[in-house]
Parts: C-alpha cells; sequence; structure tokens
C-alpha cells in the first residue's frame, strides 16, 4: 500500500526550504538522469485519487513533471515524480511537507506527498499561465507598475515562508509564475546550494532587475547558491561596464522611476544589508497603486530623503538610505503581518515559529579578528568647479558651488544654446570637477538635473589650474570611466555606481555631452540642481 507523508508529518529539516515545482518550465541541458523503469502511463491513477494526463516534461533535478486530475476534488493537479522513493526521496517529501505548512495566496500550493519505495510523488496546485522569464522574452520588459505589483507578490510570499523560519532558496525569473488570471505565485523549481533569507531578498533585486529591462544581473554563474534554473541560460546577462559593475535599469532603459531604480540597485547590493521580508514586502505594496491613483508627487519621482528629526523606517536603516515613510508607510508595516494569510497545518498550536538568525548590527562590537565593514555614507565634497575647455569668455563656470549646496530649488545652469542640443556646435562638453579633499572608497554619484540630457563620469588623479588650458589638460588627463554613460535620459536623477571598490578616488568628473531641449522649446540648456557623492 503506498505510504502517504502528506500534512501530518511533523518532520521538518531545521532550515529546510519550501520547494514549490514551476510547471511548464522547460529541463536543463543539464539535468541529472532519471530512472524510467515503472514509469507512469496515461490514465493511471495514483493513491486511488490523482489521475495522470499529460506528462510535461522533466524538471532540474530530473523528476517526471505530470499534468494531472484529482479524480476526489476534481481540480487540476501537478504531479512530480522522483524514482526511486524511499531514502533517496527524503529531501524532496521532508520540502513538501514544510511547504504544505505555509498558506499563501502567491505561493503554489501543496496538496499531498506519498511515498510508494520504487517511486515517490508529490501532488501540487496546477497553475495555468507563464513564467516571468517567459513572458518577458516574449514581450519585452515590463512596465514599472507592473514590474513593481509582481515584486510586491513575490516579497509577500517570501515573508510568508521567512516568517516559518525557512527560506525558499530558488527564486529566479522561471519560479515566479504568472496565472491567465494575472494571479503571481512563486514556485521552486528545486536547486541545491547554501540557501538564506537574505539570499531570498538579493533575488527579489534580481527579479526586479530583470522585469525591468530583460536582462538577469547575476550572469552565467548566478549567486546565492542557485544554479542555473529552468532555461535561465537565455537571459542575457546585464549591461556592464569594463570592471564588471552591472548599469542600473535607468541606464539600460528610460522611464524608470528613481524609487523603483535605487531600491533594486540597493537589493543587489552586496554592500548594503537588505531589509527584512516583511519590512520589503510594505514597502513594495506602498507603491504598488494604480496608476490613476496619485499618491506619489506628480513633479517627479519618490525622493529617498527624510526630514531632519524624523524617524527613518526600517528599511532606510537596512539600505543605507533614508525613506520619508510617513503615516501610510507606518501602517503599511504594521498591518504587513495581519495581511499575510499563514496557516501552520497539523502541528503543535502552541509551538512558535522558528525566529529567523539574528544579523549583527552595525553597531556590535567586532569579533576578534574581524574588522567591521566602513559604513556607507554621504562624501562631503570639499571643492567643485565647472570644466570649460573650448571657452572664449568663462561666462558659464559661475556658480558650481550651487550644485552642492544641499538645496535643489537653485543650482549651475548652462547658457542657452542654438542649432542642436551639442552646444550649437561650438563644444564637444563641459563638465562639473568634483574634489572629495582625500582618496575614498566610493560607492556612487548621484547627479539631479534636467531630463534629456547626455553625460558620463570620469575619473582622474591630478587637479589643474581653472583656466581655459588647465581645463583642456584636465580632460585629456581624465580618461578612467564610471559606469555606463546616459544618452539623452529622460529622468531627473543620474546614478553612477561603477566605482572599483578595490581603488580610491579623490578627483571626479561629471562631463556633459549633450544638452536637453528647453521646455519653451528655444534652445537647448541644461541645469544641474545638486550631486552627492556616497562612499567611506
Amino acid at each position: 500500500m503506498p505510504s502517504s507523508t502528506g500534512p501530518s508529518i511533523d518532520t521538518i529539516t531545521e532550515g529546510g526550504r519550501v520547494t514549490q515545482v514551476g510547471e511548464g518550465q522547460e529541463a536543463e541541458e543539464t539535468a541529472p538522469p532519471v530512472m524510467t523503469f515503472g514509469a507512469p502511463t496515461v490514465g493511471e491513477l495514483l493513491a486511488e485519487r490523482y489521475e495522470l494526463v499529460e506528462h510535461i516534461n522533466n524538471d532540474s533535478a530530473g523528476r517526471l513533471v505530470w499534468r494531472g486530475v484529482d479524480v476526489v476534488l476534481r481540480r487540476p493537479v501537478a504531479v512530480v515524480l522522483r524514482y526511486p522513493g524511499g531514502d533517496s526521496a527524503t529531501e524532496m517529501l521532508q520540502a513538501a511537507v514544510a511547504a504544505s505548512r505555509v498558506i499563501h495566496p502567491n505561493l503554489v500550493g501543496v496538496y499531498d506527498a506519498i511515498d510508494e519505495a520504487d517511486r515517490a510523488y508529490v501532488v501540487r496546485e496546477w497553475v495555468d499561465g507563464q513564467s516571468l522569464r517567459e513572458m518577458v522574452a516574449a514581450d519585452g520588459p515590463l512596465d514599472p507598475a507592473r514590474a513593481t505589483a509582481i515584486g510586491n507578490s513575490v516579497a509577500s510570499a517570501l515573508a510568508a515562508v521567512h516568517a516559518t523560519g525557512m527560506v525558499h532558496g530558488n527564486l529566479h525569473p522561471g519560479t515566479v509564475m504568472i496565472s491567465d488570471d494575472g494571479r503571481v505565485v512563486l514556485a521552486d523549481a528545486r536547486t541545491d546550494g547554501a540557501d538564506s533569507q537574505e539570499n531570498d531578498l538579493r533575488a527579489v533585486g534580481g527579479v526586479l532587475y530583470f522585469a525591468l529591462t530583460g536582462h538577469w544581473p547575476h550572469g552565467e554563474a548566478p549567486l546565492h547558491g542557485a544554479t542555473a534554473g529552468h532555461g535561465r541560460a537565455a537571459i542575457p546577462d546585464a549591461v556592464r561596464d569594463a570592471s564588471g559593475a552591472i548599469a542600473a535599469p535607468r541606464q539600460v532603459r528610460a522611464g524608470v522611476p528613481a524609487y523603483l531604480d535605487d531600491l533594486t540597485m540597493d537589493l543587489l547590493d552586496p554592500e548594503i544589508a537588505p531589509p527584512s521580508s516583511d519590512v520589503l514586502a510594505a514597502e513594495l505594496s506602498r507603491l504598488d497603486v494604480p496608476t490613476d491613483d496619485h499618491f506619489l508627487e506628480p513633479t517627479g519621482p519618490l525622493r529617498f530623503t527624510a526630514e531632519p528629526g524624523e524617524e527613518p523606517s526600517p528599511l532606510a536603516v537596512a539600505g543605507g538610505r533614508k525613506v520619508a515613510v510617513g503615516v501610510a508607510g507606518l501602517l503599511a508595516v504594521a498591518l504587513v503581518g495581519l495581511l499575510i494569510g499563514i496557516s501552520m497545518l497539523g502541528g503543535d498550536d502552541k509551538k512558535q515559529p522558528k525566529e529567523p538568525v539574528a544579523r549583527p548590527s552595525s553597531s556590535a562590537p567586532a569579533e576578534a579578528g574581524n574588522t567591521p565593514a566602513a559604513q556607507v555614507r554621504k562624501l562631503t565634497i570639499q571643492d567643485v568647479r565647472i570644466i570649460d575647455p573650448e571657452s572664449r569668455d568663462r561666462a558659464e563656470v559661475k556658480n558650481a558651488e550651487k550644485v552642492i549646496d544641499g538645496d535643489e530649488n537653485e543650482g549651475w545652469a548652462t547658457a542657452s544654446y542654438r542649432n542642436n542640443g551639442k552646444f550649437g556646435g561650438l563644444k564637444k562638453g563641459m563638465g562639473i570637477w568634483i574634489d572629495l579633499g582625500a582618496p575614498h572608497t566610493v560607492k556612487s554619484l548621484e547627479a539631479v538635473l534636467s531630463p534629456g540630457a547626455s553625460a558620463q563620469l570620469l575619473a582622474g588623479t591630478d587637479d589643474f589650474p581653472s583656466s581655459t588650458s588647465g581645463d583642456k589638460d584636465l580632460v585629456a588627463s581624465y580618461k578612467t570611466q564610471i559606469g555606463q554613460p546616459f544618452e539623452k535620459y529622460d529622468g531627473n536623477t543620474m546614478k553612477f555606481n561603477g566605482f572599483d571598490p578595490e581603488q580610491k578616488y579623490r578627483y571626479l568628473l561629471f562631463w556633459i555631452t549633450e544638452l536637453p531641449k528647453k521646455d519653451s522649446g528655444d534652445g537647448w540648456k541644461l541645469e544641474v540642481q545638486e550631486i552627492t557623492v556616497q562612499g567611506s
């Protein structure tokens, strides 16, 4: 007789991961061989309940994935079979039992887990739809609102999983499923590796990056302990600079809001501790609003700043950036625990969920032999000036100090040029030279400016006199490009992240190559309101 190991089993491997199967996904070329002796046939009835209808494929672990029907409840199911059963199927069955205990609308449901010695199988929810990977491959990158909604659903599912002390361990575009009715569910193609809740959160950044750009930010050797997953080899790698740093979504594609770009890059940044999954879900839920509900200021994207004296949100503490949460944001964080529908089935009602492992705070004393990482902060710019190597009257080199005064209401501006955005054909460019006062490890440079400009960031090692000839020598000397150039960028904030973490920088040159057209349509002109540098 079949031995059922369904939800009544209490054994859960410590640190076990929820394993959902992404139905309809392609098997990897590296999938292990499958024992086919005694393989099932169409119409076969398993456990006197689950009728096999169609063999879909073999998943990345070499298991057989079938579409079936629960003849008792008359609902479609996915049946995942492994040959043989017994000891070799213990991990699969225990993971299925663990998964069955987490009930959430954005997780694929697990119905049954059965061991028949010569084979074992797990019965799960069948999802009619496609993966995020397939959707983007067919239709291209998603609009920011849709990407935010999918990220919100994924983070909410992870919050439910993490609340039990477990991790998912295999989040990528092939395991994010979008059903035909628009429901987003998280599945698991079952990979082996070093899993952690932090790695799950980094993977949310990867999913957001892919949804916004169509590129996978982890290359051919994915980070966070995950293998290549279903069809991941076909996903284009992220755009990278000479040092290997990835370009931000806003550098790859126009129209990505600054707040979503910043959040995505922070989640991918190994030097910035991610927020907990429930805080991330609350933040994405706050941003996931209908396009006709104007909760964000129409004048520009949400700025990651807080007024002096405001208490930073949990996301700001974790991400190294102050976030203006407000009453709505605080309520979202407070209510997220009530909104996540977690049901613990078949266990001791008095048993409390295992607490997630706490990360040491930056204020905790360093252990013997360990040196705490330097904290990323806003660096003080000691000097700034306008670089104009082809000027005649030097009329445009005034007011450089306004780009570092902390006031975005005024800044430095070029003159108005006729004929075209390339300085009327009179110049190859102009720039803003920055002196940090001493060499620093630099994380990013951010420039707030008029939309529509083209610019790049360069680094050098020497200062030169403030004159036409000195500016020419400076431009000729600054050859190290930081990150990717921006071309006719339609946003208000350019952010350069491609600094080499092994190098220190003192002198930077924000070099402008093309001006935007004035709102009046009469000529071309650029205004730079503020420049800030983050580093340690």
